[in-house]
């Protein structure tokens, strides 16, 4: 099923909603950034928590943007 999500998304079947692409880009963005709330050479392993955080939140979008899909699917 994701394979078909994934699929949508290329082709334009489903639109991805804006705070989606927003959430997106700022935790690729956080990720990649030298600038950490937490960082990672000063509390270890603790440093991670906050990429985590930005990861899982950008996680449930996903699912959330899924499961429109899904729903959308399902309508029609």
């Amino acid at each position: 099923m994701w394979w078909r999500f994934l699929k949508a998304l290329k082709s334009g079947e489903h639109h991805v909603a804006t705070s989606t692409w927003v959430a997106a880009t700022a935790a690729v963005v956080y990720a990649v950034s030298p600038i950490d709330l937490i960082p990672e050479l000063v509390l270890g392993p603790l440093g991670f928590a906050d990429d985590l955080g930005v990861w899982s939140i950008l996680g449930v979008l996903v699912l959330r943007e899924h499961h429109r899909w899904q729903t959308r699917l399902r309508a029609a």
